[in-house]
């Protein structure tokens, strides 16, 4: 079996595709299910954010795997094969564990460095092992890729090579000015309440924004949200933020409020229409016309802010219609334009350190699966040169039943010793080749040389893949 990753992301799609390909996350168990009972796949996970999604698994076809996988993605995405192809890359092998492991260090990533995206791949990890897709080579591969990803945050500093998306995004809302600056006293709206959105609400709130108003769905999680904001020795409450929490239905009359406003829902279909958004613009600008120094103000100071209505758009697909940057005293932010702009972004010199470490863990990792490779079938010696042992020692007691029990545990041990001293070079050597690159074949040979029952063999590489099952691998997590 061999691992292949079918997938798209904003290097190789552009963000209308990605929107139509987005899979909701209800429907990644039923995707990863139905990778797993085609013929190709053994096992399966699935990556998903809102600028990349792809399809892991463990496969021992090629050819007939990419094909399954790509139609896959299609089928559960609701976009058409015909529109993904083109879009599609294929990494095998190798490849695949070294584009895995760059994109859980940043390097991949619309911002170079952001480190949200370790967050992704451990959700990625923990729904395949719910759905029990995740076998050996995938847990693995994914928890190694975690440990890759911390390893190069801590070991460099590929985190000043760019930051998290929220706070690029915001960035570029601010222009010239310090983000700190340009977002001290103003008004925020935040339209969700999961991780993304719960990032922009605490980087706005570590900002200085005056009053935040949380709108989800589910009032209860932006309610928990604005707790944990305002409670005791939080930024919130030092900074006398006033927050609450409200329903969905009140978007509209809090747009008109606000002075900045991120978005990041799960919704399908537009959250801001352009409609929408023109309306509150026009409301804005005539309060502020008339003075009431309602917008940008603590407590209605009055003191001067810039009436435009910013807004940033984090979601796939998208939240707010595109249109938006159309009306006047509207600056709009979304995915395709901060992809736009993090192109220019300039490089730290750490990147070069990052892809090194990257080099050297998918070296290693794949000396230690080849290595794992050939165990069972070491195991499988081993317990057939105990057997031999054993059976020499049953005939011995054969020919000398006089013999004591003291007597007969020296000849024993003194075998045992014999045995394990002819093979332990050998056995040691074979997993130092096989963990090299080409040294699969080792496994074979000793199969045959040693004329190892395959049957034998396949039964310790079941035995040892229950023992390291998803429970397991969660646990060491």
């Amino acid at each position: 079996m061999s691992l292949l990753v079918v997938g798209l992301s904003h290097r190789s799609a552009p963000v209308s595709v990605l929107e139509h390909a987005a899979i909701a996350p209800e429907a990644r168990g039923k995707l990863l299910q139905d990778t797993v009972s085609a013929e190709p796949a053994a096992e399966a996970a699935v990556l998903s954010t809102c600028n990349r999604i792809e399809l892991y698994a463990d496969v021992d076809k090629f050819h007939a795997g990419v094909a399954e996988l790509s139609t896959l993605l299609a089928r559960h995405s609701g976009a058409g094969l015909d529109e993904l192809t083109p879009y599609l890359y294929v990494h095998y092998e190798d490849r695949a564990v070294h584009h895995l492991f760059s994109v859980a260090c940043g390097l991949d990533s619309m911002v170079v460095g952001e480190g949200q995206i370790l967050g992704q791949i451990k959700d990625a990890l923990a729904v395949a092992q719910e759905q029990h897709t995740a076998g050996r080579l995938l847990n693995d591969l994914f928890q190694q890729a975690l440990r890759v990803g911390k390893r190069a945050h801590s070991e460099t500093g590929i985190d000043k090579a760019g930051q998290s998306l929220v706070t690029f995004g915001l960035e570029q809302l601010a222009g010239d000015s310090d983000v700190a600056e340009w977002a001290r006293g103003k008004r925020a709206l935040v339209i969700g309440a999961g991780s993304m959105s719960s990032l922009a609400a605490t980087t706005l709130v570590r900002a200085g924004v005056s009053e935040l108003a949380v709108a989800n769905r589910t009032v209860e999680r932006a309610e928990r949200l604005t707790r944990i904001l305002t409670e005791p020795g939080s930024a919130g409450a030092l900074n006398g933020l006033t927050a609450r929490a409200v329903a969905m239905t009140a978007v509209q009359s809090e747009l008109a409020l606000a002075d900045v406003v991120v978005s990041c829902t799960g919704a399908t279909g537009l959250v801001l229409t352009g409609e929408a958004i023109e309306t509150a613009a026009e409301t804005r600008a005539a309060r502020i016309a008339a003075g009431d120094g309602y917008a940008g103000t603590a407590g209605g100071s009055g003191s001067a802010v810039a009436p435009e209505l910013a807004l940033l758009d984090l979601a796939m697909p998208r939240d707010i219609d595109a249109v938006a940057h159309r009306a006047d005293g509207v600056r709009l932010v979304d995915i395709e334009s901060l992809a736009d702009a993090s192109a220019d972004a300039p490089m730290a010199a750490d990147v070069d350190r990052v892809r090194g470490i990257v080099s050297d863990e998918v070296a290693a990792f794949g000396a230690a699966q080849r290595a794992a490779h050939i165990t069972p079938t070491v195991v499988a010696l081993r317990t057939m040169a105990a057997d031999v042992v054993a059976s020499e020692i049953a005939r011995l007691d054969g020919r000398l039943p006089d013999l004591d029990d003291k007597e007969r545990a020296e000849i024993t041990q003194t075998v045992r010793r014999v045995v394990d001293k002819l093979l332990h070079a050998p056995t040691v050597r074979v997993k130092q080749l096989a963990s090299e690159p080409g040294g699969a074949g080792y496994a074979d040979a000793l199969r045959e040389l040693f004329d190892l029952d395959p049957q034998t063999v396949a039964a310790v590489s079941r035995a040892d893949t229950r023992a390291d099952g998803p429970h397991t691998a969660r646990e060491r997590a």
